[in-house]
């Protein structure tokens, strides 16, 4: 695994989610389906904690690709709830594994065979997940779509990252739900990662 991007690398990269169309279930058993939610890279740019959005797409790419599997952008409209994002995603990945994405950097790993409100892996401290971890979500949610087992990706633990992030997590919230068009179907994106 490489090395975490620096904050000055970081910086230089944007993310643009081109649309190519209606997202439609797919048929391709090694693909993982990467759903973002309605605020996702536009008209929010970074996580919570500034990991610009091209990074946390690109290192989760990346750790997909790394396992020798396909990926695939959506993005989804009506809803800016986590574990709904997820498992439209699965609904459509043609391996049935997913990787929801919320813009604060809120993260989780479904599975199209599971309720919606379970999961394979979650990843709810969105303050303390970085690129590094953005990757291993890629490559176990790939080992997944293989059918292998991984072990959990290992995450931060922080009692003091509610308290300390609860205010600019709410406010980001009512802005995510204010990009919410509903009715509107998920769509299939082409990310395009630029530099500056």
């Amino acid at each position: 695994m490489s090395a975490p991007t620096t904050a000055s690398t970081q910086a230089e990269r944007t993310l643009t989610l081109n649309e190519v169309g209606p997202a439609k279930r797919a048929s391709r058993p090694d693909e993982v389906v990467v759903a973002v939610s309605p605020a996702f890279s536009d008209p929010f740019t970074k996580t919570i904690v500034d990991v610009p959005h091209a990074e946390v797409i690109r290192q989760i790419l990346a750790g997909i690709e790394e396992q020798g599997v396909h990926a695939r952008v959506i993005k989804v409209w009506d809803t800016a709830d986590l574990a709904a994002v997820a498992h439209t995603g699965a609904r459509l990945s043609g391996s049935g594994v997913s990787i929801g994405l919320l813009s604060r950097g809120t993260a989780m790993i479904h599975q199209r065979d599971l309720p919606r409100l379970s999961n394979l892996e979650l990843f709810p401290q969105s303050p303390l997940l970085d690129a590094e971890v953005f990757r291993r979500i890629g490559s176990n949610a790939a080992q997944y779509a293989k059918g292998e087992s991984p072990a959990p990706v290992p995450t931060r633990n922080d009692q003091m990252a509610r308290p300390r992030w609860q205010a600019k997590a709410a406010l980001l919230h009512l802005k995510e739900y204010e990009c919410i068009v509903a009715g509107r179907r998920p769509v299939e994106v082409e990310p395009v990662i630029s530099r500056g």
